[in-house]
């Protein structure tokens, strides 16, 4: 029932800024307008997707804008596929586990556990091994157009008390991404599912122990490491699979320059982010001065790699289409393996 109220709030809210965008500029009567909604929140958003929207605007000038809008601001994060799907967000942002999308992929995007080591893994996974053809398939029978999937940050744990054993974990109410949740509460782990502007306020109130959504810049970033005391070195995926889509008549009806255009702006946030998350991630854990870093011995942490290998088995057994990502994932990994170092140590 909260939830509900929250999202009510929000959609009424999303009203008042829809009607007001910030500083739109004058636009002439041919002018091609999108409104494009992301997972993130404004803070966030700053780094992971405005500077490549700015660019976009710029550069396509009177012949195209994109009005940008932040977490829940039109529709809840849950509901922005089929907000996309019907024409009403022409574009999106997200994961696709986040925004439920209905397909065989879904499972896989956001954090599938230990999917990836290194944010490089993901842009590799889709480009040179095949999971661009399969995301383009499935979304393109659901009248999607799947643009582009890039890495975010790894999955930590923020906490307000140390995890330090398996143990500690259990009954911690923990914000985090559904398959990350299913995945998790294995370990006594209870996922909670909130609108991303309520979760510090959360933390705060003691609705939540923790979040498992993130790495430490965005906990940073966003204001979390003002409401989390300890930073769990621990990790669950290396790094968070998300993409742009796109209505597909929409997608259609651009000319060819500007669907260029869309795509080179894409790349270039994808870049964009591994840098800034990368570095962040190590300045801040030898530099922040907001969270102390824990750790799970690895003898122990092996417990939940161990449990990741029966999980894969468990969402290839769901389909075809599963076992084949699967199956691409292990063939993956095993290749990173036999390469050695740096591509995988241990």
């Amino acid at each position: 029932m909260t939830n509900t109220t929250r999202r009510k709030f929000l959609s009424t809210a999303a009203v008042g800024a829809a009607a007001a965008p910030l500083a739109a500029p004058a636009l002439a009567q041919s002018t091609i307008t999108w409104r494009m909604q992301t997972y993130a929140g404004p803070a966030l958003a700053a780094h992971v997707i405005d500077p490549a929207i700015e660019m976009f605007n710029k550069i396509a000038g009177d012949r195209m804008q994109i009005e940008l809008f932040y977490a829940d601001q039109l529709v809840p994060t849950g509901e922005l596929f089929r907000a996309m799907q019907r024409g009403t967000i022409d574009a999106v942002q997200s994961d696709d586990d986040s925004m439920a999308s209905p397909t065989d992929v879904t499972v896989f995007g956001g954090y599938f556990p230990f999917a990836s080591r290194y944010s490089l893994d993901v842009p590799v996974l889709f480009n040179q091994y095949g999971l661009n053809e399969i995301w383009d398939e499935q979304y393109s029978a659901v009248g999607v157009k799947h643009i582009s999937a890039g890495a975010w940050d790894p999955c930590h744990f923020a906490t307000k008390d140390p995890i330090r054993s398996l143990e500690d974990l259990k009954g911690k109410r923990v914000f985090t991404f559904p398959t990350a949740g299913r995945f998790l509460s294995q370990f006594g782990v209870v996922p909670v599912t909130l609108p991303w502007e309520d979760i510090e306020v959360a933390v705060q109130t003691g609705e939540l122990d923790g979040i498992a959504w993130s790495g430490i810049t965005e906990c940073y970033t966003v204001g979390w490491a003002d409401v989390t005391n300890y930073f769990l070195t621990n990790n669950i995926s290396g790094a968070w699979a998300g993409s742009f889509f796109a209505n597909m008549d929409r997608w259609n009806e651009l000319p060819e320059d500007l669907q260029t255009l869309f795509r080179v702006c894409c790349e270039q946030s994808h870049y964009y982010r591994q840098w800034w998350y990368w570095g962040g991630e190590a300045n801040l854990r030898v530099n922040g001065t907001k969270m102390e870093l824990t750790l799970v011995p690895d003898a122990e942490w092996a417990q939940v790699e161990n449990a990741a290998v029966a999980f894969w088995d468990e969402v290839a057994a769901e389909g075809e289409v599963q076992a084949k990502v699967v199956e691409i994932l292990r063939k993956y990994n095993t290749d990173m393996q036999k390469a050695g170092r740096p591509y995988r140590y241990g």
